[in-house]
């Protein structure tokens, strides 16, 4: 089925993979690509609507991105977001230039005419700012529709020709309005129909699967993670037992990781699934290896290796499965065609297979909406909200060497605090949370006696998209249960300690 399209052209701001699932969210279907579309392919995309997002430039400087002038002659109603907005502008002959003052969190937005973009919005409300230039005049044909105490000229429009700048961010949740006025854009504006669901999206998919696939041979590597955990079920529905998983089990996973992805898929689901023992291999390969790069490449390559002897125990196959994910072909190619997603992140898995092609039936689809998915499959809600997990997983959760006792009291201290944050009912509130074993000990006194033990580090972070995060604000209350557990169940462990690092300047991970 045909969905109407929003074309969403990506200037590098922070916000942009933000824009996208709002509108997604919306029900409207959307693609982000990069600024430097060229103008035949935006035709050729025939979108019902282009948006053009914030970025880190400004528009007067040499090198700042651009776009045609011919764009705004195509009919097509435009939303340009803070620097899209100023782009609008310079494109076609106003001024833009430095402020004296950035203008930077919330503000209050005045709205000084009605148009089909402030339909139903308060004449005052809270709005999110982000800049530093501002729009000094208007092309011929726009007015200004709105403004802030600071900012002149905040809102502003060409209803005739359904072209709109905002100098704010309606897609975050700081302003008040800001759903609101997207929806406006996107139905009063562009005349979307909302037809594009996530029940929608499966049922063509499987229609497409299974034109695709017929009854050919399909091979996929399953990590238990929910992209490929979605994935594999798709797939299933339409290839049945002409679909082999394989899961390779390193050693690395988190507690029952490996007992549960074994009843889920191969009991319950009743998929061919092939579980590879590489254990033994994969520890002996991590002895005495401290650097988190070193034990990256190692584990990759381990993993490569032990997919290439199960794949060729199989033979030839006609597809290979991956469960890239929409947020991989943007990072990966800034929009344009995906580098092929190894298992993992990891390269070279393709190469070691021998396929025709590679089906990747997730890959217009953000990580919630991924959970979706799962939710319409059927998938159980331990699968579908599992927490993220990196390829070399507890490998890179442990600082130092990997040995099978640090695995032993790491997987304890994870599950510990896997279990209360989801008893606190915090689950879906926080982006991911996991334990950390730090390469420190400290002196603590457990059971009247003198210990010397590990440290171990809880980290928990709210985010959007994982480009930024900020640290969880998990209660007191929580964090003392998790941490007398710990420190009373587990092996080797005699102190607890809480991230409050957000990212930037910190990574999630700690490796």
């Amino acid at each position: 089925m045909q969905h109407q399209k929003i074309l969403i052209l990506d200037f590098g701001g922070q916000y942009s993979q933000l824009i996208a699932r709002r509108v997604r969210e919306r029900c409207v279907f959307c693609d982000l690509k990069p600024a430097d579309m060229p103008l035949a392919e935006i035709e050729e995309y025939a979108p019902i609507g282009i948006i053009f997002t914030g970025g880190p430039e400004s528009v007067y400087e040499e090198n700042a991105p651009r776009v045609p002038e011919q764009l705004f002659s195509l009919g097509i109603p435009i939303l340009g977001i803070c620097y899209g907005a100023q782009l609008i502008a310079h494109t076609l002959g106003a001024s833009v230039v430095p402020s004296e003052h950035g203008e930077y969190g919330k503000r209050t937005l005045i709205i000084q005419k009605e148009t089909p973009m402030s339909g139903g919005i308060e004449t005052e409300s809270v709005c999110w700012m982000s800049h530093r230039d501002r729009i000094e005049t208007l092309p011929e044909g726009f007015e200004v529709l709105g403004y802030t105490e600071n900012c002149p000229v905040a809102m502003f429009g060409d209803v005739k020709r359904k072209i709109y700048g905002v100098q704010f961010h309606p897609e975050v949740v700081h302003t008040e309005y800001g759903q609101l006025m997207l929806d406006d854009f996107l139905c009063d504006v562009c005349g979307a129909k909302k037809d594009w669901t996530i029940s929608g999206f499966v049922k063509d998919e499987i229609n497409i699967l299974r034109e695709k696939i017929g009854g050919k041979k399909v091979l996929l590597a399953l990590s238990g993670g929910v992209d490929s955990a979605v994935a594999a079920t798709l797939v299933h529905r339409v290839a049945g037992h002409n679909l082999t998983c394989v899961f390779v089990d390193h050693g690395l996973h988190r507690k029952g990781e490996v007992e549960e992805v074994v009843r889920i898929f191969r009991g319950t689901l009743g998929m061919n699934l092939i579980v590879a023992d590489a254990r033994k291999r994969f520890l002996d390969a991590l002895k005495g290896v401290t650097d988190p790069e070193q034990k990256r490449k190692i584990i990759g390559a381990a993993f490569i290796k032990v997919f290439e002897e199960e794949a060729k125990k199989i033979g030839a196959v006609d597809f290979l499965v991956q469960g890239t994910i929409y947020p991989d072909v943007v990072e990966s190619g800034k929009g344009k065609s995906a580098v092929i997603k190894s298992h993992h992140n990891v390269g070279g898995l393709p190469d070691v297979v021998d396929f025709k092609e590679i089906i990747e039936p997730l890959r217009d689809l953000f990580k919630d909406e991924v959970r979706k998915v799962g939710e319409e499959l059927g998938l159980p809600n331990f699968v579908i909200w599992r927490q993220p997990c990196p390829g070399p997983a507890l490998a890179i959760r442990i600082m130092g060497e990997v040995t099978e006792e640090k695995l032993a009291t790491l997987r304890d201290a994870d599950c510990i605090f896997c279990e209360e944050v989801q008893r606190a009912g915090l689950q879906k509130e926080i982006w991911q949370y996991f334990a950390v074993l730090t390469d420190s000990k400290t002196v603590g006194v457990q059971g009247d006696s003198r210990t010397y033990e590990n440290v171990i580090a809880l980290r928990a972070v709210t985010s959007v998209d994982a480009m930024t995060a900020d640290w969880a604000r998990i209660p007191f209350e929580v964090l003392e249960k998790v941490s007398a557990r710990i420190t009373g169940e587990v092996k080797h462990a005699n102190r607890v300690v809480y991230d409050i690092t957000s990212k930037p300047p910190a990574t999630i991970e700690w490796e």
